[in-house]
């Protein structure tokens, strides 16, 4: 790393796209309130989520952002903990845009619980400590809590800050790791479910996260400098591209794993023929969703040799590996779903009940609407945050990331 000395400014722009853009996520706030209390005041049966399913489309929004907050803070880990410090310039970020995400998520479970007031049961310690929810509860807060003091140890210029920086790194680096193996393990958990029962949910969401984090991070950290006007080089640009492919590589690897493994037996062949090879919405998102779109297109886009420079290619190399991330999700817990429960095994079932019938679901607006609520808490966390507190790095230029950049 350079000599010069890396210093953190306050963004400064107060113009018209500064408060056009407070403006529209306020617009997006607005909307999911009103989501919010049409479901509160006539109940869920005016969403699209049934008896069937019952975790829809908000509930992939507030997964999606969940994971992708473990994967974000995975920049300022591997500044603190790995000891690279050509990403150490990009902790204090790193962990805004990563607490920023996890509220977010916590705000669509909020208001998508049906009955909000057991939140107040939960604050009071009420916990069932045979759900893997409830131990949820307390990784999430206890997330924000470690990301909060890492922060700390970050900006602050005390002795003690500077000594408490290292077991502040470890300590977040270890409970977010913790935290999205709880998540994956909510639905790795559940034996009745025949898309869910599997131990390797928990590692696939983990390095999932790695991967939706640092796209989520990279579209915001190219979109915040070049609307600041501030400096940003190859070499770091560079780098986060190609640990970006090492982690869409390693997601799809873990995917195709676990739909080997299941093909392997017996019991799950009805399930992966329909998540596979069903000629359904499910599948289809799951090909040219996930396949195509969140994984090979990417990895074209970021192993290309004539594009190693081309921040346009990078830019959309992270937005398809959210559009990627999202649809896995969306496959993996509404199709899911989808697929009937079988409770008589090597039987046929049929009744009015829905039973041995595939499950039909479809969003309407209000779950759209409270889905980017969430999102839109996460964006407008950020934007105060780097308006307000020094987040951002006034450069980043190569000169100053890399000592060994050409003048």
């Amino acid at each position: 790393m350079s000599s010069k000395k890396i210093t953190y400014t306050e963004i400064e722009n107060k113009g018209i796209g500064f408060y056009g853009l407070l403006g529209l996520l306020g617009f997006f706030l607005l909307a999911g309130g009103y989501a919010f209390l049409a479901a509160e005041h006539s109940g869920h049966y005016i969403t699209g989520m049934n008896n069937q399913i019952v975790w829809g489309l908000p509930h992939i929004f507030a997964i999606f952002l969940i994971v992708a907050a473990s994967g974000a803070l995975n920049i300022g880990s591997i500044g603190t903990v790995f000891g690279k410090k050509i990403y150490q310039p990009l902790g204090r970020l790193s962990g805004l845009v990563a607490i920023a995400l996890l509220v977010g998520g916590l705000i669509i479970l909020l208001l998508d619980l049906g009955r909000i007031d057991h939140v107040i049961e939960m604050a009071k310690g009420n916990l069932n400590f045979k759900s893997i929810f409830a131990w949820n509860m307390i990784l999430y807060g206890g997330f924000i809590a470690l990301v909060s003091f890492y922060l700390w140890t970050m900006m602050a210029r005390s002795k003690l800050a500077k000594r408490l920086y290292k077991p502040a790194g470890f300590s977040a680096f270890t409970w977010r790791l913790m935290l999205t193996t709880g998540t994956g393990s909510i639905f790795g958990f559940l034996v009745a479910r025949q898309a869910f029962d599997a131990a390797i949910l928990a590692p696939l969401f983990i390095i999932l996260s790695f991967a939706i984090g640092l796209a989520f991070f990279l579209m915001l950290l190219i979109f915040t400098y070049k609307c600041t006007q501030r400096e940003i080089g190859d070499v770091l640009l560079n780098k986060l591209r190609y640990l970006l492919g090492v982690f869409i590589l390693a997601t799809l690897l873990f995917e195709v794993t676990r739909h080997l493994t299941n093909l392997y037996a017996t019991e799950h062949h009805a399930v992966e023929s329909f998540i596979l090879g069903g000629g359904n919405f499910y599948s289809n998102l799951f090909w040219f969703g996930y396949v195509v779109l969140g994984a090979l297109a990417p990895l074209v886009l970021i192993f290309c040799r004539l594009l190693k420079n081309n921040r346009a290619a990078l830019l959309l190399a992270a937005f398809l590996t959210v559009v990627g991330g999202f649809s896995l999700l969306y496959v993996i817990i509404i199709g899911g779903q989808a697929f009937p429960l079988v409770l008589f095994p090597n039987a046929e079932v049929s009744s009015s009940y829905f039973d041995g019938v595939n499950n039909s679901y479809s969003a309407n607006i209000g779950e759209y609407m409270l889905g980017m609520a969430g999102v839109a808490v996460t964006l407008l966390i950020v934007l105060v945050g780097v308006k307000v507190l020094r987040f951002l790095p006034t450069s980043l230029a190569d000169s100053v990331i890399d000592p060994h950049a050409k003048k």
